[in-house]
Parts: structure tokens; C-alpha cells; sequence
């Protein structure tokens, strides 16, 4: 598992966000900014979990992301929100976690 970026939920969309239509999300290029911050600006009609809507996660690229969900508790299951990059949220020890998938 590497660490790719801190995911901070924000009340109003940000200069340079892109739509994650899918998933009904605002965000930012986390790779982009010296501290590896991504900024979610959630449309009242996201479908994604109220724990990763309201609370802060840490994201961290895995190389199977269908075993890498096995047996923890999932806040959001394995979904392709783009091309080339899957994603899944746990929970874990009182915190989401996003986990991804590239290539």
C-alpha cells in the first residue's frame, strides 16, 4: 500500500474542480498540490456514504483492490469512476479510507 493524498470534504465547489458524474462529486487534482490534498465538493445528490461525504479520509493505492476489501467494512464498494481507476472505501478504526486501483 503507498499513501496518495488526504480527501477533505468543502462546502461550496473550488476553482479547478472536475465532475466525477458517476459518484456526483466536485474534485480536485490531489496530485497537483504539494501536500496531496483533495478537495470534495459533493452534489446533494450523491450517492456516496454519508462517512466519506462528511468526514475526512486518507487514500492509498493498492494493487488488487477486490482482495484488499476482503473481510474489512466497506463504506463504499468497488466502483470504476473513470477509466483506469477503481476505488473502494473502508472503514476503519473510526475512519474512512479510500483505497485505489490504477491502470
Amino acid at each position: 500500500m503507498t499513501y496518495h493524498h488526504t480527501g477533505i470534504p468543502v462546502f461550496e465547489k473550488m476553482e479547478g474542480m472536475m465532475f466525477v458524474d458517476s459518484l456526483k462529486v466536485w474534485v480536485n487534482d490531489a496530485g497537483a498540490s504539494p501536500y496531496k490534498v483533495e478537495w470534495l465538493y459533493f452534489e446533494p445528490d450523491s450517492p456516496m456514504a454519508a462517512a466519506v461525504q462528511d468526514e475526512t479520509h486518507v487514500a492509498y493505492i493498492v494493487e488488487n483492490i477486490v482482495e484488499a476489501v476482503k473481510g474489512k467494512s466497506v463504506l463504499w464498494p468497488v466502483c470504476e469512476p473513470m477509466p483506469g481507476l477503481k476505488i473502494a472505501f473502508i472503514y476503519d478504526q473510526g475512519m474512512p479510507v479510500e483505497l485505489m486501483q490504477l491502470g
